[in-house]
């Protein structure tokens, strides 16, 4: 094996946990590939010999480009003001493709990333590093250019935003789709009061219709206002797919044989407590959904 075969074996040994890394600080699958392969063409021009640690050298690289990413996203004027629903990793309803474990490690479920999306961008990396790939904060502290007890500052404020959304599913998936089941035939029957036993009466629900002018995005608060728009869908005759969002029972919404939606369901003591629905035409366009025709 030559120098050049070697160096591409060692980074695809790093390439699932760079992917992962990246999805998590961007909540974007092709701009989280985009980062992997930045790194990849750095790494071709860099001398290997001089590299101490691949592994912590590659995660840098990985977490500067997305800090950029999360900057200028900050600045594009057609992004809207509200929480960004993430790109959602689709599997079937009955388990998770192999592939899509390494990034659906550590219950990483859509509503998480949804609460990570309002982190400043030093905050969410700081956070994303440390607490879920146990970084360092003297190797996070020049990535954000900040001391590392200034990194760890923001690590612990994301933290306790993160804490304080108490995200997490129910464990039991088929207890969470037997709420998910009934919401939908509760709106399909236009029962308002079932759809209120269903609902938290603190539920929020986003949704994502993708840049302005066309697009744009919502946010939901209280079990009758969520009913009332669960109510309106319903009439639009959509054909529900069941599936699992990261690792979480959801569902994605076909009209005339397209993706109209995909959807997130967070179900909390039995109830649902977050929904997060990802309408961007353009976004739905760009993610495999073939894996729910197999």
């Amino acid at each position: 094996m030559d120098n050049g075969d070697w160096l591409a074996t060692r980074f695809e040994e790093q390439r699932p946990r760079l992917r992962a890394v990246a999805y998590r600080m961007l909540g974007s699958l092709s701009e989280a590939d985009d980062a992997v392969q930045e790194a990849w063409l750095r790494l071709s021009r860099s001398d290997a010999d001089e590299i101490e640690n691949l592994g912590a050298w590659l995660s840098t690289v990985v977490s500067r480009v997305a800090l950029n990413t999360l900057r200028a996203r900050r600045s594009h004027p057609e992004e809207p003001l509200d929480v960004r629903v993430p790109d959602p990793i689709v599997d079937r309803a009955d388990g998770t493709d192999p592939e899509h474990e390494a990034l659906l490690a550590d219950s990483v479920g859509l509503a998480l990333l949804v609460v990570l999306e309002t982190l400043s961008p030093a905050e969410r990396l700081a956070f994303v590093l440390h607490d879920m790939f146990a970084v360092p904060f003297d190797e996070i502290a020049p990535i954000v250019d900040r001391s590392p007890e200034a990194a760890r500052q923001l690590a612990s404020r994301a933290r306790r935003r993160v804490q304080g959304e108490n995200k997490v599913p129910d464990p039991d998936l088929d207890k969470q789709r037997e709420v998910v089941d009934a919401f939908l035939a509760a709106a399909r029957d236009g029962d308002f009061e079932a759809l209120l036993e269903l609902l938290d009466p603190d539920v929020v629900l986003h949704q994502d219709f993708g840049p302005l002018p066309t697009g744009g995005r919502k946010e939901i608060r209280g079990a009758e206002a969520v009913a009332g728009q669960a109510q309106t869908y319903a009439r639009l005759d959509l054909e529900m797919r069941p599936a699992l969002i990261n690792g979480a029972v959801g569902a994605v919404a076909m009209r005339d044989g397209e993706p109209f939606s995909i959807g997130a369901i967070t179900v909390r003591g039995g109830r649902i407590v977050e929904m997060d629905f990802l309408a961007d035409p353009e976004r739905l366009r760009q993610l495999d959904l073939t894996i729910l025709d197999r």
